[in-house]
């Protein structure tokens, strides 16, 4: 085949792709609501093996110190899930109170955030009119940006609780998936097509070795700061403590802009009280991120992604805008993943051409 004719061919391959992919779109009514209930289904057995991902290691690690496998997979699987247990039963009445009252102390800080934002359009009045629109826009968008980020919130608050058969279903689904993982790693096996059987174990231990300390280390990092910030705000007698730390210990896991984000509600809150408590505030804001960034991470995670800073902000900033919060979080393991497979794909094309 020449090239007149390959060209051609991909030509007419790519017309068609996109014709398919034009029809697809059209007829999403009819696969959006198939799509969401096969989702639904999913759920449990995908949050189930990504516990399961998480504990393995340990449940290894325990093993090879000559305990029996089952007696290593009962002790980590009590400890987590007893642990998320106490937790819960422990601080859940607390963190319901201190939601409520938030609640209902949301008009004051709207007004709080109403009084900082006319004495910035205020300081800013007599600013040139190009610049003036700009703070507008500015502060139009950051208020459009924070509207949808609490609606999503709430969104997901709602559907945590509408899904608590399936919350329930979680912990002996990961107990079935930890005692059988070598079972279903041989069936993963068997499986699959044994010319891609070598490649695809390499390319999960090269994700597991770019990625899986990754995880497990935002994780345990983001549950301490998490916990150290609602002791220190508790210290301090700043409003919400156990909120406050679970939003820094949630956002503790975005990457460099966690902080910036913790520090909006936070400054809010405080602003309230007094001037001093929103210096102390940012003070412990400011320590917490020491530790995580020169203590707790260096520590913990490492350098186990090893991707450029600028790297890990462009997926965090196209995170964020396809995806939200949510986008943020996983904006960084998906890039990740994709290092990951651009390599293999790589290797494979080199590897093709050679043979060819």
């Amino acid at each position: 085949m020449d090239n007149r004719f390959r060209w051609l061919y991909r030509f007419g391959f790519l017309l068609l792709l996109f014709v398919l992919l034009y029809v697809f779109l059209k007829l999403k009514p009819i696969w959006v609501p198939f799509f969401h209930m096969i989702g639904l289904i999913l759920t449990p057995f995908l949050i189930s093996a990504f516990i399961t991902y998480l504990l393995h290691p340990i449940v290894e690690k325990l093993h090879e110190t000559y305990f029996p496998r089952w007696l290593s997979i009962l002790v980590i699987y009590f400890l987590f899930f007893g642990g998320i247990a106490l937790a819960i039963y422990k601080g859940l009445p607390a963190f319901i109170v201190q939601l409520r009252d938030l609640v209902e102390s949301a008009p004051e800080f709207a007004n709080q955030y109403r009084n900082w934002v006319f004495l910035i359009q205020e300081q800013t009045s007599a600013w040139p009119e190009g610049f003036q629109d700009r703070v507008d826009d500015g502060i139009i968008a950051a208020e459009a940006a924070l509207d949808r980020m609490l609606t999503k919130v709430l969104d997901y608050l709602v559907g945590i609780l509408n899904s608590l058969v399936m919350i329930a279903l979680i912990p002996f689904i990961t107990f079935y998936m930890l005692k059988d993982v070598e079972l279903m790693k041989k069936a993963a096996w068997y499986l699959t097509p044994r010319k891609w059987r070598k490649r695809g174990v390499q390319f999960l231990r090269d994700i597991d070795e770019s990625l899986g300390g990754y995880i497990r280390g935002q994780i345990l990092v983001g549950a301490s700061i998490g916990t150290i910030a609602a002791l220190l705000f508790w210290f301090v007698k700043m409003k919400y403590p156990l909120l406050l730390g679970v939003i820094v210990g949630i956002t503790n896991i975005i990457p460099y802009f966690g902080p910036i984000i913790a520090l909006v509600p936070i400054t809010i809150i405080a602003a309230t009280m007094s001037m001093k408590m929103v210096i102390t505030s940012i003070i412990i804001v400011f320590i917490l991120q020491f530790l995580e960034g020169n203590i707790l991470s260096p520590l913990i995670v490492g350098k186990s992604l090893h991707m450029h800073p600028l790297m890990i902000m462009l997926a965090l900033f196209a995170g964020g805008e396809i995806g939200g919060v949510i986008g943020l979080i996983v904006g960084v393991p998906i890039l990740a993943i994709l290092k990951v497979t651009l390599l293999h794909s790589r290797n494979h094309f080199i590897q093709a051409r050679v043979k060819g």
